[in-house]
């Protein structure tokens, strides 16, 4: 079976009962449409509908009640007359009824932006006008006709996919259909096209395949659009545009399906259908999926790995906006790694750099050229500026320019700029790296120190900036000791200074030396460093006398500064006191006090390292409380970072370390940086999140950043109403590279304004979602307890449900099904798993508060990925792929099949592997082979496990897991897993590490996924 249909794929068909996980709908080609509505009494008026119809062809409306769908495939029973829910599986998928709105005009545009050389753009495609439809009973059925020349399809096919679609093919057999998937049963109320095909599984599987978003308005004739009444979606065709990418294509519209998915609720309460299978929930098994809704349509946008919204239709009014209960805003990543053959151009601009005089926005894709090349208008606030004459370039008969393709800036999303002097306000700054090392007795005895100085050590070739970079140290215990490195010098001099009241530089100068100069003189301090120190008695911690010594080493020219803090700060200015301890507080409006600085000083020292470009990076280790509520507080202000080693052991903790440490110290850094994000006229970003200091509204200061930090922050609307179709966005990251080059790096992304919570709805990306909703949370932890801070996001989960229920409620009889936009199907579990997290879950006997306040300022820095994977970690089975002899083993990617995280997907006859990106736990299950654990674990295979370190040992099976476990790490280098053994039984051990962690399970007075499902649903119903 196929089509002679141009621009869509051949698909075979598919009995509708038969296949799990499918969306149908009759196939509207470019003929005439068999829809016509009945005509009104005489003397009625018609009433409108909320809903939008589809607008079809180019005559008269197409709209009539028609007779009974005809179905080509005779073997295919006809769908009953009267709508009834099916009883074939508690999953459903539901089409919107098409009812037409009250005739209408083509929707009033803005003044068209002038085509290059004066003339102005091909005139516009009149929309159809239809005649408005009573509202009454839907029509029961369709009749469809077929366009010429096409082959007839059954009407149980898929319309239309993506060409690049990834749904698994059709089976020719048939198989009976499992409880608890999607039906692909007609909807007998109608009809419609459908966007794309939502939910396909194989028959069995645990869970559906990743849905692949089809282009949602697609450019071949006979394809679906959105009505411009409800979503005025921009302006020109790819023929009509002055410029590539100034503005979405344009086609005939011809109508929009709605369509969700839904589960099958019993209506007693706490109960589920005894049909419902668990297994087929919606689970995010393929990760972090990128948006790729707008990719056709707006080709220039910048990558998803720069920036992220939270729904690529921005509501067009305020009143809209208010009815999207989920966060409105982006997830901005700015110097997020590159893939190969994706890397940002770099562009150096002879007579500077061309910018909108009254916005400062930079010249991007967006941007129009005109007056024959002599003027260019901005797209954020349309003025229209002058071409400098050594940037000017003739336009072609399109009104392209004809260095277009030489010109990265005007045809890439992503550029960065080289800036010249007026972006300076001092000469780019040398990287600098500042050590400040505490050296009290639990820090020897751990092998914290060690473990440091060898790791500073192998790094100083690899330092960015050679030959300028910078470097100094600091160590203290209860007095401050300064180290003279001076290059003439053939070892250190330690000057030590015990007034810790009146902090003093004993050597204005040599403090801070020139790696390349004393390098001989750097390497020998490291070398003995950790004997100089190795029988230290001294328990005490003058840190915050250390902090204000290491500030006036560094501000002359700022830098980076990295803490190694192994005791609570107990002497001078800073020192901090036991907390947490207190029972009674945890559950009061004190508790939040807990989970903040006690001390105003770190506040006061951040504000002032940010004020003189210095960030700062905390690694704290500890067995005992440390606060690292207040230091942490040094980082979140300054743009750093935070990495925590409860119980802290050189053994067993040094290889993670020595790994975060090298990345910290090695990867690329942007230096002495400030970023801000233009929006188009009407709309700006309000809150900001993540680790930075806010220096004015919109100005974030950045004195280091890398390809590991993210910031989150939210949209609104300045104005009630949005007139212009498309807004842009654009990120502007000034920076010094460690090369000493200031530059600017630039990401451009556009987006429709809508009128439609709908199509709001649809193109929703969940992972910008939750990543801006984890921020929130967490930081609502400093002001309320955290049960106050759970149930805000279980009410936005249940208010944008509720919401988006009320879209449909007059058109089904919903009962008790819980239905859910199919972009937000893993939201409620993702919710689940935020709550379950380390930062907002329990009570004071669930986390410890250091652990608490630690994952916290980590969140707040994560990229969209990074954050999803530790919110929903990988499960993977790994025995049956290492007991596979190496003839016989299938590649790695084949053994990375995601299970759901629940005690179920656990045999207790296999080795399976937890990984949340900042640790694996390895899994051994109580029966698993003798023989696989002997090869895996060595002789001490029969111990208890928390006394068994993992290695290679010489056999093929122990080299496949630590490759495995190499790849994995491979995958996500920014944090360095490090591997605990678990055996099934074994508590509390295994309780710790792994079953707690599984976030569907209900564990310990903890919600489990089904009771979540079920909570969210009871309140969603609530006033619906």
């Amino acid at each position: 079976m196929g089509t002679e249909n141009p621009g869509r794929p051949s698909f075979p068909a598919r009995p509708p009962p038969m296949t799990p996980f499918a969306s149908s709908g009759p196939v509207i080609g470019s003929g005439g449409s068999a829809f016509r509505p009945t005509p009104p009494p005489p003397g009625q008026n018609p009433l409108p509908s909320p809903s939008i119809g589809p607008q079809m062809g180019s005559g008269t409306p197409a709209f009539r009640p028609s007779p009974p769908a005809r179905f080509n495939d005779p073997s295919v029973s006809a769908p009953p007359t009267a709508y009834a829910p099916p009883a074939t599986g508690p999953y459903q998928r539901f089409q919107t009824p098409q009812f037409p709105p009250p005739a209408q005009v083509a929707p009033g545009h803005g003044p068209p932006l002038q085509a290059p050389g004066g003339s102005p753009p091909s005139s516009y495609r009149p929309q159809t006008q239809v005649s408005s439809l009573p509202m009454g009973t839907p029509p029961q059925s369709v009749n469809f006709v077929q366009p010429a020349g096409s082959v007839p399809r059954p009407n149980f096919q898929l319309p239309f996919a993506h060409a690049d679609s990834s749904y698994p093919g059709p089976r020719a057999n048939m198989q009976p259909p499992l409880p608890g998937y999607v039906t692909n049963q007609p909807n007998p109320m109608t009809q419609a096209p459908t966007m794309a095909s939502s939910f396909l599984s194989q028959p069995g599987g645990f869970s559906p395949a990743p849905p692949t978003s089809s282009p949602p308005f697609p450019a071949q004739p006979g394809s679906l659009y959105p009505p411009s009444s409800a979503a005025p979606m921009g302006a020109y065709s790819r023929d009509q545009m002055q410029y590539p990418g100034s503005a979405p294509p344009l086609a005939g519209i011809q109508g929009l399906a709605e369509e969700f998915s839904s589960l099958s609720l019993s209506s007693l309460p706490g109960s589920i259908e005894p049909g419902l299978d668990l297994k087929a929930l919606p689970r995010p098994l393929d990760g972090d999926v990128e948006p790729k809704s707008f990719a056709e349509m707006y080709p220039l946008n910048c990558s998803p790995r720069f920036l992220r919204l939270t729904t690529s239709a921005i509501p067009n009014s305020q009143s809209l906006a208010s009815r999207w209960h989920l966060p409105l805003g982006a997830v901005v990543c700015p110097l997020a790694e590159a893939t190969d053959g994706d890397e940002v151009p770099i562009v150096n601009f002879a007579g500077g750099i061309v910018r909108c005089r009254r916005c400062r926005t930079y010249v991007n894709p967006y941007v129009t050229f005109t007056d024959a090349g002599r003027k260019w208008r901005c797209n954020i606030c349309s003025l229209l500026n002058d071409v400098p004459g050594e940037y000017f370039a003739h336009l072609d008969a399109t009104g392209r320019r004809i260095d277009l393709d030489q010109r990265p800036e005007l045809s890439k999303g992503s550029v960065e700029f080289v800036a010249p002097t007026e972006y300076m306000v001092r000469p780019p700054m040398p990287p600098l790296y500042f050590f400040l090392i505490d050296v009290s007795m639990n820090a020897g005895r751990s092998g914290m120190i060690e473990v440091v100085a060898q790791t500073i050590r192998s790094c100083l070739d690899e330092l960015p900036g050679y030959p300028r970079t910078q470097i100094g140290f600091i160590t203290y215990d209860s007095t401050i000791h300064f180290y003279n490195m001076k290059s003439s010098l053939t070892q250190p001099q330690m000057m030590v200074v015990s007034d810790l009241d009146d902090m003093f530089l004993p050597l204005p100068d040599d403090l801070l030396v020139n790696l390349s100069e004393s390098k001989s003189v750097v390497e020998t301090f490291l070398d003995s460093l950790p004997s100089m120190f190795q029988d230290n008695v001294n328990l005490e911690s003058a840190f915050g006398p250390a902090l204000k010594a290491a500030f006036m080493v560094m501000s002359q020219l700022g830098g980076k500064l990295l803490i190694f803090q192994n005791t609570m700060p107990s002497l001078g200015v800073g020192r901090l006191k036991l907390r947490g301890d207190d029972l009674r507080v945890y559950g009061t409006d004190k508790e939040h006090a807990l989970r903040i600085a006690e001390d105003p000083f770190y506040k006061q020292m951040a504000a002032d390292f940010t004020k003189y470009q210095i960030a700062v990076d905390v690694f704290a280790f500890s067995d005992k409380y440390i606060d690292i509520a207040s230091l942490g507080t040094l980082a979140k202000y300054t743009g750093g970072q935070v990495y925590y080693y409860p119980g802290f052991q050189s053994a067993i903790h040094g290889q993670k370390l020595k790994h975060e440490l090298s990345r910290d110290l090695t990867r690329e850094t942007a230096w002495e940086a400030v970023m801000r994000v233009r929006c188009g006229k009407g709309i700006r970003f309000t809150t900001y999140h993540g680790n930075f200091m806010l220096r004015s509204t919109d100005l974030l200061a950045l004195p280091a950043t890398d390809c590991d930090k993210a910031y989150a922050m939210q949209l609104s609307l300045e104005e009630t109403l949005l007139t212009t179709q498309t807004v842009y966005f654009q990120v502007a990251l000034l920076y010094t590279a460690s090369c000493g080059e200031r530059r600017i790096r630039i990401h451009t992304a556009a987006a429709p304004t809508v009128a439609d919570l709908g199509e709001m709805y649809r193109q929703a990306d969940t992972g910008a979602i939750v990543s801006l909703f984890s921020r929130l949370a967490i930081e609502k932890t400093l002001t309320t307890k955290l049960e106050d801070a759970r149930n805000s996001v279980l009410l936005r989960i249940v208010k944008a449900l509720r919401e988006y229920r009320n879209l449909y409620a007059v058109q089904h009889r919903l009962g008790s099904r819980m239905i859910y936009p199919e972009t937000l199907k893993f939201l409620p579990l993702y919710g689940l798993a935020l709550c379950r997290s380390t930062p907002l879950r329990g009570g004071y006997a669930d986390a410890q508060l250091d652990d608490r306040c630690a994952a916290g300022f980590t969140m707040m820095a994560l990229s969209v990925k990074k954050m999803l994977k530790l919110l929903y970690p990988n499960l993977v089975r790994l025995d049956e792929y290492i007991s596979k002899p190496s003839s016989q083993a299938n590649e790695f990617e084949d053994v990375v099949k995601r299970l759901p995280l629940m005690a179920e997907s656990l045999d207790s006859r296999g080795l399976y592997i937890y990984d949340d990106g900042f640790r694996f736990v390895l899994w051994f299950g109580r029966m698993l082979d003798p023989e696989l654990s002997k090869s895996l674990l060595g002789p001490d295979f029969a111990a208890e496990l928390s006394r068994v370190i993992l290695g290679e040992y010489d056999n093929e099976k122990s080299r496949k897991l630590m490759k495995i476990l190499e790849k994995f790490r491979e995958r996500d280098p920014s944090y360095y897993q490090l591997c605990h053994l678990v055996r099934q039984g074994e508590q509390p051990r295994e309780g710790f590490f792994l079953l707690a962690n599984l976030v569907e399970d209900q564990i310990g007075g903890t919600t489990g996924y089904v009771d979540w499902l079920l909570q969210i649903h009871r309140q969603v119903q609530q006033n619906t």
